[in-house]
Parts: structure tokens; C-alpha cells; sequence
């Protein structure tokens, strides 16, 4: 007759082969929840950022008798830091890593050559150029800059215009630009021609498009959840200063999904 058992006893090889199996399965399905979560938060920070932007930009504004700052003032030397928009808005955002997304984190552009490593961009339809492209003109496309400064006492609708979105970075011998994303490059709206949408991924385009000139890039970057479907999100900060995520899908359907007005001018 056998002795009561001992409750120390060790556990068996086929049980703890059962309890490693356990945990590798909820490990399995739990990895990719906290990942969502991790990246969840990242997109908000950097949404929260882009508002951050839009206060500087509309305090700007309202000390420049409405004038936006401009993505690119061409008037300026290139070792000039009022030549990009960050120099422009610097005294008013005092965080330099506002304009970098946690997402992938760039470098605070603050001379022309530093220009391609932002991960933040501003619309390219507020660069100035004396010997630019005319408002109207019929066919902007790869327009770097227009011959006069944007108003925003001149635009109705803030609510509904792009100013701020995610932008791939990179390089500037790779042709990345991303302090700036251009409204003109995409494809066109049959509806509204305001519109009309940059190019916009969750795939990097400056790699996918890379025969293109960089004037004709400048694309947005849909990096949040992305898939590489264009079902990844962007964050995008309007004029009127508010802030919202939309996907890639849906900018590019343009009138029909997000309805955003990109071509203010």
C-alpha cells in the first residue's frame, strides 16, 4: 500500500511542456494587442503634436496681418532659416520635437539641408516663389511655390483645408522632402478640384516612385497601423486648428471619402 503523495512533487515534462504551450499561445494573441496599443499611443502623441502646430501656425497668423508661414520662402538664401516654415514658426512652438512624429522619429529641420528628415510636413501650397507658378494656373503639378504669400483672411471653409500631415523621411540625396507635402502632385478630383489629393500611401512613395523628380513627389505617408493596402492612417491638422486621423484609402478617394480641400489655391 502506498504513502499519502508528496505536495512538493516536481512538476512532469508532459506538464510543463502544457504550461509553455499555455503561454506561448497568450503570448501569441496578446503581442499583437499591446503592439496596437503601443502604436495607438504614438498616433495620438503625434496628433497632439500637429495641434500643438496648428496653435504656432495661427499665432503666427494672427502677428502677420493673416499670412501663413510659408512651407518654403524661396525669397531667402538657402543657409537662411526663415527659408523653411519651422524657422518661420520657431518662436512660437518652443518644443523643436513638435514637429516629429513618435512614430518614427525625425530630425528638427532646421537648415535647407536638414529639410528631408522631418517626419511632419506642411502644405506645400503655402510656399512662396517670386518666379513661381500663378495662382490658377491650369496645371500646378511639381509647382514648388506660388508668387504671393496665402492669407488665411482670403480662404473659406478652414475647417476643410489640410495644412499639416505624416510625411516619409528620409535622405535629401534619396529625394525625401519631408518638411513639406505638395496638395498637387496626386491625382485629381472629378468633383471639386480643390480636392484634388497628394500623393498618399502607407507604402513610402519616395521609394516606389523614386523616377520621379522630387518636385513631383512629396507625398504623404500613412504610417499609423500600417498595412501596406493604404488602410494606415495619417494624422492631418486643418486651418481652423483642429485636428483628425484619416486613412490613405480614404484620402484618396478624395470628394468621396475624406473630402479634404488640399488646393486652396
Amino acid at each position: 500500500m502506498s504513502g499519502p503523495k508528496d505536495p512538493r512533487r516536481a512538476f512532469t515534462l508532459i506538464e510543463l511542456l502544457v504550461v509553455i504551450a499555455i503561454i506561448a499561445i497568450m503570448a501569441a494573441i496578446l503581442f499583437p494587442v499591446f503592439m496596437r496599443a503601443k502604436e495607438a499611443a504614438k498616433r495620438i502623441a503625434c496628433l497632439s503634436n500637429m495641434k500643438q502646430l496648428g496653435m504656432a501656425v495661427m499665432m503666427y497668423t494672427d502677428s502677420h496681418d493673416g499670412y501663413l508661414p510659408m512651407a518654403t520662402n524661396f525669397s531667402e538664401p538657402p543657409d537662411s532659416p526663415l527659408r523653411l516654415w519651422t524657422g518661420q514658426v520657431d518662436p512660437y512652438i518652443g518644443n523643436q520635437q513638435l514637429v516629429s512624429c513618435p512614430s518614427q522619429p525625425g530630425r528638427y529641420g532646421e537648415t535647407w539641408a536638414e529639410r528631408a528628415e522631418m517626419t511632419i510636413g506642411y502644405s506645400g501650397a503655402t510656399a512662396y516663389d517670386p518666379n513661381g507658378c500663378v495662382e490658377g494656373e491650369r496645371d500646378p503639378r511639381g509647382c514648388e511655390g506660388f508668387t504671393r504669400p496665402a492669407n488665411v483672411r482670403l480662404m473659406d471653409r478652414t475647417s476643410e483645408i489640410g495644412l499639416f500631415a505624416d510625411t516619409p523621411a528620409g535622405p535629401v540625396s534619396s529625394k525625401y522632402r519631408g518638411y513639406t507635402f505638395s496638395p498637387y502632385n496626386g491625382p485629381d478630383d472629378p468633383v471639386d478640384p480643390r480636392m484634388g489629393a497628394p500623393l498618399c500611401s502607407d507604402r513610402d512613395l519616395v521609394i516606389e516612385l523614386n523616377n520621379l523628380p522630387p518636385s513631383q513627389l512629396k507625398p504623404i505617408y500613412a504610417r499609423h497601423q500600417k498595412r501596406g493596402d493604404d488602410s494606415g492612417f495619417t494624422n492631418v491638422m486643418f486651418a481652423d486648428g483642429h485636428a483628425k486621423g484619416y486613412s490613405a484609402k480614404s484620402i484618396n478617394a478624395m470628394s468621396a471619402g475624406a473630402a479634404i480641400i488640399w488646393r486652396f489655391r
